[in-house]
């Protein structure tokens, strides 16, 4: 699990930094950072159990909304034939801009829920 959590603070890091350009930087860039702090605590075997939930209640829910807002995931799938969202860095379509960020979410969510699980079971450093 160090090496799970090393690659994705990593990761979250430089998904953080690549934010930079997006139309909402205000948005993303606390949201791959908190991912990544998440992991920071998870490498030093924290069990931060209120701050995980927030997280995995956050990533859902707002992953949960993407999905269903207009020119979202529904619509990709749906309406557009869930057309490639890698042919170019630049998302031309509204619906291939929240796909991506839906993809995101997706991986925080994972992560987080992950790291939840396992550090719960970790017997735990005295004061942490």
């Amino acid at each position: 699990m160090k090496l799970f959590n090393v690659v994705f603070l990593i990761l979250f890091v430089v998904a953080a930094c690549l934010q930079y350009n997006d139309p909402d930087p205000y948005l993303w860039i606390p949201i791959y950072l908190y991912g990544a702090f998440l992991c920071y605590r998870a490498l030093q075997n924290k069990f931060d159990r209120w701050l995980l939930l927030v997280g995995m209640a956050f990533y859902a829910t707002y992953a949960i909304y993407i999905f269903f807002q207009p020119h979202g995931v529904l619509s990709w799938v749906g309406e557009h034939d869930a057309e490639s969202i890698t042919n170019s860095m630049q998302a031309k379509q509204p619906w291939i801009e929240t796909t991506r960020e839906f993809g995101g979410l997706v991986i925080l969510l994972a992560v987080v829920t992950t790291d939840y699980f396992w550090l719960r079971r970790r017997p735990r450093i005295a004061g942490g």
